[in-house]
């Protein structure tokens, strides 16, 4: 299947990370501890996955697919859980539109310097000027959404 052809989705992904921030911010003002509303905010996530797992529990990791999992994979989620609590912290104090942005600027300038860099395994891709003007542009756009 083309990549091109998921775009919808990731967009409509895009779109739910910007509701989920503001939500996750509501449900902190509900609960008054973030720790318990970052839980709460996760419990249905973990919950989704078991189900799927259940569901559909095929393809299963063989010992050698196991024997390839490094001690760092497993930490991915808190790299997405870091934002998460960004989001459910300050959103209510900088704004959807900064939060996110910014949120979504350090994600592309980082992913252009992995790509460039093929740094943690991924297929380099030179950051060309076409890139770097894209980046450039999008650090501008946050510019002008967080001062404006």
């Amino acid at each position: 299947m083309s990549g091109k052809l998921l775009y919808p989705f990731i967009l409509v992904a895009g779109a739910l990370m910007a509701i989920g921030v503001v939500w996750n911010s509501q449900l902190r003002g509900a609960l008054v501890n973030p720790w318990l509303a970052a839980t709460v905010s996760f419990l249905p996530v973990v919950f989704a996955f078991a189900l799927m797992t259940l569901l559909k529990p095929t393809p299963l990791p063989t010992r050698k697919d196991l024997a390839g999992v490094r001690w760092w994979m497993p930490l991915a989620g808190l790299t997405g859980a870091v934002a998460v609590f960004a989001g459910l912290l300050f959103v209510d104090k900088v704004g959807a539109g900064a939060l996110n942005g910014l949120l979504i600027t350090a994600n592309l300038l980082t992913s252009v310097a992995l790509d460039h860099f093929g740094w943690l395994g991924m297929r380099q891709v030179k950051a060309g000027p076409p890139r770097l003007i894209g980046a450039a542009l999008m650090v501008g756009g946050i510019v002008l959404i967080s001062v404006f």
